[in-house]
């Protein structure tokens, strides 16, 4: 047999319809093509997956994928892919998680899983090297994440084995239910707990005892000693080691931009003093990395006194504190802890839990709900009461069972509620309020081929020291050291198309799709997309890491293609699952109501500026300004005319 290198070389193809279980080799020209992780999983949605299927049908697919650098000491490197039909929105549904799972899938000889079909009671896949598993899980159906993965570790006898759970919200196909990764890490975005529990699959148990062969080992070593040494040089690292993405929390209070009481103001009372970065050394004196991370930016927190006295879990991350301590105004980091478990234990996606609890809360205090049809008071930052409701969502109990279906579907159920619903595509909206802040992370809101998410869109050399855009919508400022300028990775030619050569101002349509396709390449394989990581690490590092890892020798300008090339498959399933152009659009309270607080008060987006700066997109991307489809010349460019 061949040697293979960098990839484990095998994916798993499960049929728990009919109990089958299978391997094959990958092709050898999509490993070129597409790399790994998103990639992979584009390529086997695309292709195989009808249009129209239901996404919480037998039919869907269910697809499992190892970034290609996963399983080495490339820095960053942890991450794998999960991909389905999202039950949340109908398109492309995907989520990148880090921790241990991946690399244990890896060492256990696998670089992905597919899995079809719904078993007919529930069951959980056990992987150990060549010894591949269907097993009845009905001990465990009920349970939440946490007390399945300690479940199985007691049973398999081994505390690090690896377990890919969901919870009840799951089992009770919440729309946004999340795959938990070990205790304190998920694929949370797009509802893939709710495929999961569809098919009956309780969890995905991995280990493995294999290693990653390196096809040229001194030069891959030299390899990682440069990627290392470019992660640890950002001026991003210290401030993320020590701080971690709860960095941003004092900026975004600064600026006005927080999603304050469902994006009604964009500062919080009280923010700087209960729920900033300034909190951070009060709960934690540690931080936490996933497998091969120099950085550590997630916190361990023990909280020591109060009502919450005795929680130890990993937290202080952005995604709840500023969900739902923004969201919902929960003003103390201790209760945002709790919720954070409660999350992990039910299996829910944060971001879109806390739109739900935060809309909630908006139509209480506007009367469009009452305490009795909650069964509770819910007044803003109510800590209790969000914790009920949590527990209502995923058991799908009295109101919960509305808001289980998603924010977008819980309006169409409540009189009076569609203007206060943050989505794009049916995905909820987070972060950042783009009437307080337009750059190329807030038009990535409407571009995103998962809909109202920040995470698949973002300059790498976005300043948050400033706050002014000097061209509104079509420009954002720079505003770095010349030097960063110079060490970005980026095509010299590109580099004067994007940058203003006197002001270095950011070409908005133009950056999102570099950085689109940048991160792309990095959900291709496996490496983190943290600040410190963004912009020091581009195709030229990649394309040396894979080439001597795989022996595969790609340039710079082969791995920026695989990631735009998968970015347009994804659009091309979008496409062919029912997109329409309007649907790439943000929540009408952006366009009508102004922001209600702060130095950014009275402003909204205009809908005119707004459309234009996204048909410069499109055309920045090759695709048709008015429709957004891809180009027949762009398919052929990538390769891809024969999918279309």
């Amino acid at each position: 047999m061949t040697a293979i290198f960098g990839y484990a070389g095998k994916i798993l193809d499960i049929d728990l319809s009919t109990h089958s279980i299978k391997t094959y080799l990958p092709d050898g020209e999509s490993n070129r093509k597409y790399l790994s992780g998103v990639g992979f999983n584009a390529k086997v949605l695309y292709e195989e997956l009808p249009a129209g299927a239901d996404p919480l049908g037998p039919e869907n697919i269910l697809v499992f994928h190892v970034g290609a650098l996963v399983g080495t000491n490339v820095p960053t490197a942890s991450r794998s892919e999960v991909s389905a039909k999202s039950p949340a929105t109908g398109l492309f549904g995907t989520a990148n998680s880090g921790n241990y799972w991946g690399s244990e899938l890896k060492y256990a000889g696998y670089d992905g899983i597919v899995i079809r079909g719904r078993a007919a009671h529930p069951v959980y896949i056990l992987v150990t090297n060549d010894n591949v598993r269907i097993i009845p899980a009905g001990h465990l159906w009920g349970r939440d994440a946490w007390e399945t993965i300690a479940a199985l570790r007691a049973e398999l006898r081994d505390r690090d084995m690896q377990v890919a759970s969901i919870g009840p919200a799951g089992e009770n196909l919440v729309r946004f239910a999340s795959i938990e990764n070990g205790p304190f890490d998920a694929w949370a975005r797009t509802g893939l707990g709710a495929v999961m529990g569809s098919k009956n699959l309780k969890a995905v148990a991995v280990r493995g005892t294999g290693h990653v062969r390196v096809a040229r080992r001194r030069e891959f070593m030299e390899k990682v000693a440069a990627t290392r040494k470019a992660i640890y040089a950002s001026p991003f690292y210290g401030p993320f080691e020590r701080f971690g993405t709860m960095l941003v929390t004092l900026p975004y209070q600064e600026f006005g931009i927080l999603p304050g009481r469902n994006f009604q103001t964009g500062i919080v009372d009280g923010w700087v003093e209960s729920r900033s970065r300034k909190q951070v050394s009060r709960y934690s004196n540690r931080g936490v990395a996933c497998i091969a991370c120099p950085i550590a930016c997630a916190h361990w927190v023990e909280i020591k006194d109060g009502p919450y006295k005795g929680l130890k879990v990993k937290d202080m991350e952005v995604t709840p504190v500023i969900g739902f301590g923004a969201g919902c105004d929960i003003n103390n980091l201790p209760a945002i802890a709790r919720i954070t478990e409660i999350c992990q234990r039910l299996g829910l996606d944060m971001v879109s839990a806390a739109s739900a609890v935060a809309l909630a809360m908006e139509l209480y205090e506007k009367g469009t709900i009452s305490e009795g049809d909650l069964g509770y008071p819910l007044p803003w930052g109510s800590e209790e009461q969000t914790f009920k409701l949590l527990h209502d969502i995923a058991h799908r109990q009295g109101i919960g069972d509305t808001l289980a279906e998603g924010t977008r579907r819980a309006s169409d159920r409540i009189t009076g509620s569609d203007k206060n619903v943050p989505h794009v595509k049916g995905l909820e909206c987070f972060l950042i309020d783009p009437r307080g802040r337009w750059s190329t992370w807030t038009l990535g809101y409407i571009t995103n081929i998962r809909g109202g998410d920040h995470l698949r869109t973002r300059n790498p050399v976005e300043n948050l020291r400033y706050n002014d855009n000097p061209t509104p919508y079509r420009t954002e400022k720079f505003a770095f050291p010349e030097a960063m300028y110079h060490n970005l990775d980026m095509p010299e030619a590109l580099k004067k198309e994007i940058f203003d050569p006197t002001t270095r101002d950011v070409d908005i349509p133009k950056m999102s799709k570099w950085s689109e396709d940048l991160i792309s390449l990095y959900n291709a394989t496996g490496m983190c997309i943290r600040p410190p990581v963004l912009h020091t690490v581009g195709p030229t590092l990649i394309a040396g890491l894979y080439s001597a890892l795989t022996g595969i020798d790609i340039t710079p300008e082969d791995a920026i293609q695989a990631g735009e090339r998968t970015w347009n498959l994804q659009k091309l399933f979008n496409i062919k699952h029912g997109e329409k152009p309007a649907y790439s659009d943000y929540p009408a309270r952006f366009y009508e109501e102004p922001v209600g607080a702060g130095p950014q008060k009275g402003r909204k987006l205009d809908r005119t500026k707004v459309r234009e700066t996204l048909a410069d997109y499109y055309r920045a991307r090759g695709w048709d300004p008015q429709t957004g489809k891809p180009t027949p010349q762009k398919l052929a460019e990538l390769k891809l005319d024969d999918l279309f």
